[in-house]
C-alpha cells in the first residue's frame, strides 16, 4: 500500500508562519507568556485571530515552536568549543559569540529569560535532554584545560554562567541600560572590549 506523503506547505503558508512566530516573538519578549494574548500576536502580525488559529492551536504552541527554535541557535556556540583549539582563545571566543547574539537576538534572549524565570514549565525538558548533557560535556572540558594547567584555576560552572549573565545582561535588561549608557547605542559598543579583558583576566594562569 502506498505510503501518503505530507502535504508540502505553500509559500504563503511558510511566509505566514514566519510572519506569526516573528509577531509572536515580539509580543513574548515583551509581555512575557502570562502577559501575552492571542490577540496581541494577531494584532503585531496584522492577521485575524482565526488566522492565526489555521496555522497553530492556541499561544502555547507558537511558545513552545519560539523556544524549539531558540534552543538550536543558542546552543550552537557552546557546542562549537573546541577540545583541540587554545583553551583561552576557545573561551574569549565563546564570549564574543554570545556578545554578537545579544547584539543580534535581543528578543530571543528575552524569550528564554522570561521562560527561565516562570520556572521553564514548558522548556525543561529541552533543558533536561539537550542542555544538560552539552552543559557537563564542556565543563568537563574545561576542567582538563584548568587540570593540565592552560588556564586559571576556576570552577567551569560558574565560569560558563558568568558568561551568560555578563552577556545576556545587555539583552535582558535593555531598557536599564539605554537609560544609564544612552550614548552607547545599549552598551554594546564596549561591552565585548571589557569583557574580553575581563575574562582574559580571570583565566589566564
Amino acid at each position: 500500500m502506498p505510503t501518503t506523503q505530507a502535504k508540502k506547505p505553500s509559500r504563503i503558508q511558510v511566509r505566514n508562519r514566519k510572519r506569526i512566530l516573528d509577531a509572536a516573538l515580539e509580543v513574548f519578549s515583551r509581555h512575557g507568556y502570562r502577559g501575552a494574548t492571542l490577540d496581541q500576536i494577531a494584532e503585531e502580525a496584522g492577521l485575524s485571530k482565526p488566522n492565526i488559529l489555521y496555522y497553530f492551536s492556541g499561544k502555547e504552541e507558537i511558545h513552545v515552536t519560539l523556544l524549539n527554535q531558540l534552543m538550536e541557535s543558542w546552543l550552537e556556540p557552546l557546542e562549537q568549543l573546541d577540545p583541540e583549539g587554545a583553551p583561552l582563545d576557545e573561551i574569549l571566543r565563546y564570549v564574543h559569540r554570545k556578545v554578537e547574539m545579544t547584539r543580534a537576538f535581543p528578543r530571543e534572549s528575552r524569550l528564554f529569560a522570561n521562560e527561565i524565570l516562570q520556572g521553564a514549565p514548558r522548556m525543561a525538558p529541552h533543558l533536561e535532554s539537550g542542555l544538560k548533557p552539552l552543559f557537563d560535556e564542556k565543563t568537563a572540558l574545561i576542567q582538563s584545560w584548568i587540570d593540565a594547567g592552560r588556564i586559571a584555576t576556576i570552577d567551569p560552572r560558574h565560569l560558563i554562567f558568568s558568561i551568560w549573565s555578563t552577556t545576556q545582561h545587555y539583552a535582558d535588561f535593555d531598557a536599564q541600560v539605554r537609560v544609564l549608557m544612552p550614548a552607547e547605542s545599549g552598551g554594546l559598543d564596549g561591552a565585548e572590549a571589557y569583557l574580553d579583558t575581563l575574562f582574559r583576566k580571570l583565566l589566564t594562569p
